[in-house]
């Protein structure tokens, strides 16, 4: 085995067993470098683009690029920030995080790469809506940046449902039994998928079921025994038994098929440009969206988001190198090169929606449009702020448990109990007390 790995093997060790004594939290304001100009930016392939705007428009600054991969819930990320520490040097000075639970290892007392934006990037911090960049306050500190806003909407086939007569359902419970009136009247069709990473935060989370809620660094609370998992597990266990939810995921080889059969569901802002129109290819002027769906016994009406990525920016960086990476922070946040003129998702920073809503007005894709936008911008405001990114990956832990589960003929209730107890002990295994 080569020394390189065999680092890797124990820190690997470290990250999941705990006990071991890493170079944790490494590198202050006092000791921290200056290139004299020259930054590091790692992202993955779709933020490429992001950075070849940055250099276009600011081609004095030297940018050198490393695409990384964006494998959700892998460890790989946080070893490399663990041989960072130890070595004292290496760290990106800018990096789109594949998932958005990294920044709960990045901001920790263990890996503390991702600096506090509070003091330099307080007017950006600012043009956020609260729901959108609430997840990036850590203990107090803005940890990071939201990409684009990614909350959850309604999303239907308009030209479908009144072909055959249906209203689109405002409250989960509407689309409970419409989706089963659609599988006994319609079979073949579908109104959702649940067998894909963001499915616990399409389902669980909008309906506050407690899977990441975090007290402090090393406490959370996971109770899936909460009523408010037991409406969501009853709800997607009776649309399973009638057939009319896809057990796989919208990544999977089969969903561009299984999409241009979807009449509708629940999911992110981003579906709209990024899996109806270029991954499942349906026609346009079918697909709108409406209002998240909101449960009738809540009190207010909330919603949940998927992805929506996260930019982390190294503290171990002064003079000229911190003044480009601040620099490149504000583009890839606040600049319509980027936000506006390339990315598929409803900018995070409130400022650029409407400039990116008439981008999607001038598209025609969507049915009904201004119906569409007045349910991004509202879906922002209402996302639950009581979930946490943790070190402990919910999604991956779903597909790992119910996806294959569904795949091979077991019901959904002995997958839901597979995966609670899975998801308490890899909370457990990355060093949490976790409380019901």
């Amino acid at each position: 085995m080569s020394r390189f790995r065999m680092a890797v093997a124990l820190v690997t060790i470290c990250l999941v067993a705990g006990g071991c004594k890493t170079a944790e939290g490494t590198g202050t304001a006092q000791d921290a470098t200056d290139s004299g100009g020259r930054i590091t930016v790692w992202v993955d392939p779709p933020r490429v683009p992001a950075v070849n705007a940055f250099q276009k428009a600011f081609p004095d600054i030297p940018v050198e690029v490393n695409t990384i991969n964006g494998n959700v819930g892998s460890t790989e990320l946080q070893q490399k920030f663990v041989l960072f520490n130890q070595a004292e040097k290496g760290w990106p000075d800018a990096i789109f995080f594949p998932s958005n639970d990294d920044i709960a290892w990045a901001s920790s007392s263990k890996i503390n790469y991702a600096r506090d934006l509070s003091p330099d990037l307080g007017d950006i911090l600012a043009g956020y809506p609260a729901g959108v960049i609430e997840q990036c306050k850590i203990e107090g500190q803005f940890r990071c940046l939201r990409n684009d806003a990614a909350p959850d909407v309604f999303w239907y086939d308009q030209v479908l449902l009144a072909e055959w007569g249906y209203e689109p359902p405002t409250t989960w419970e509407q689309y409970e039994s419409l989706s089963l009136r659609i599988a006994a009247e319609h079979p073949g069709h579908i109104t959702g998928f649940v067998g894909d990473a963001y499915a616990p935060d399409r389902y669980l989370w909008a309906s506050g079921c407690p899977t990441n809620d975090t007290a402090s660094e090393k406490q959370v609370r996971i109770n899936l025994a909460d009523e408010r998992c037991v409406r969501v597990r009853q709800l997607l266990d009776r649309l399973l038994s009638a057939g009319v939810l896809s057990s796989t995921g919208i990544f999977s080889p089969d969903a561009a098929e299984l999409g241009r059969r979807l009449v509708m569901s629940p999911g992110a802002v981003w579906w709209g440009n990024f899996l109806f129109r270029d991954t499942w290819k349906v026609p346009a002027g079918r697909i709108t969206a409406a209002k998240p769906l909101r449960w009738t016994s809540d009190p207010t009406p909330m919603t949940s988001s998927e992805g929506g990525g996260l930019w982390g920016f190294s503290r171990h960086i002064k003079g000229v190198q911190l003044e480009n990476t601040l620099t490149f922070a504000r583009f890839v946040a606040s600049d319509p090169r980027w936000q506006v003129d390339l990315s598929v998702g409803l900018p995070g920073y409130k400022p650029l929606q409407k400039p990116w809503l008439a981008k999607q007005r001038e598209a025609r894709y969507l049915a009904d449009f201004e119906h569409a936008a007045e349910a991004f911008v509202y879906a922002t405001t209402i996302v639950r702020p009581d979930r946490d990114y943790t070190r402990y990956n919910t999604g991956t832990v779903w597909t790992h448990t119910i996806t294959p589960a569904l795949t091979s003929g077991k019901s959904f209730t002995t997958a839901w109990r597979t995966f609670s107890d899975r998801l308490t002990r890899e909370a457990r295994s990355f060093g949490y007390t976790v409380e019901s």
